[in-house]
């Protein structure tokens, strides 16, 4: 795609699942890419290894931290920045899920989500845009979101409907007040991908089957193809999209088959 060789990237929750989708696909563009993760580092550091392969040209870090941690995430693009000499890309991707039924939420689990998934991408963006700011370079700001933030299922994932429900009104509201400087604001919005996250369709066949019955596409997105939308909305291929959430979902917005 145009514009991602040479571009240096970070990607949140990088080590697996979308996250590590992405990274391989900015590496096969040829864009450098620091992998943020939390906890066991090593899957962060075997993607790494990966990417070097990928993309021998360029520089790929290890770039640990809490994202929804605001000293952290200063760190973290004080790093980053350090080792790439700038940002041009944030792909803000690092999420949890967490299944209650709704009148049974514990509030720590709920205060734990949001904090990863809406503040810690608050967070993220911020840092990014002042980077791009500060530098006169603007970039480019590609958020995870989910199917459910416009169309709930009820799996009882409340918490996490609402934190992407949020996200969809940060990326409007940020592309709106930084389109003049140049910053471009999207969203990805996956469907059912086989991810980690998603592990219970592998677990249990008659889960899938019955996600399958509801889109169109009859079948489970691959984190490769979650991967290819959030490149494009990165790219120069996108240029004149600002503020969107491109649902990648094999058509379970326009209408579930079952």
């Amino acid at each position: 795609m145009r514009g991602l060789t040479g571009k240096r990237v970070l990607i949140t929750g990088g080590s697996t699942g979308i996250g590590r989708a992405a990274a391989i696909r900015f590496a096969e563009e040829g864009a450098s890419v620091a992998v943020n993760f939390i906890g066991d580092p090593e899957p962060a550091e075997d993607l790494v290894d990966e990417l070097g392969e990928l993309c021998p040209e360029g520089e790929h870090y290890l770039a640990p931290a809490d994202i929804s941690d605001e000293d952290a995430v200063d760190s973290l693009f004080a790093g980053v920045v350090e080792a790439f000499g700038r940002l041009d890309i944030l792909v803000a991707n690092a999420g949890i899920k967490v299944v209650h039924e709704p009148h049974e939420v514990l509030m720590a689990d709920y205060d734990r989500l949001m904090a990863i998934n809406l503040r810690g991408a608050f967070l993220t963006a911020q840092a990014a845009v002042q980077h791009f700011l500060d530098t006169g370079h603007p970039g480019a700001i590609v958020l995870t979101s989910s199917i459910q933030a416009h169309f709930p299922v009820e799996d009882g994932a409340i918490a996490y409907v609402m934190s992407k429900s949020g996200m969809t009104g940060m990326i409007k509201a940020l592309a709106l007040r930084y389109a003049r400087e140049g910053i471009r604001v999207n969203g990805v919005g996956p469907g059912a991908t086989r991810t980690p996250m998603n592990a219970d369709f592998e677990e249990d066949p008659s889960i899938e089957a019955a996600v399958i019955r509801m889109i169109p596409a009859a079948r489970i997105a691959e984190a490769e193809e979650i991967a290819a939308a959030i490149a494009f909305l990165a790219s120069d291929e996108a240029s004149y999209i600002h503020g969107q959430t491109l649902l990648v979902d094999g058509g379970m917005g326009i209408g579930r088959t079952g």
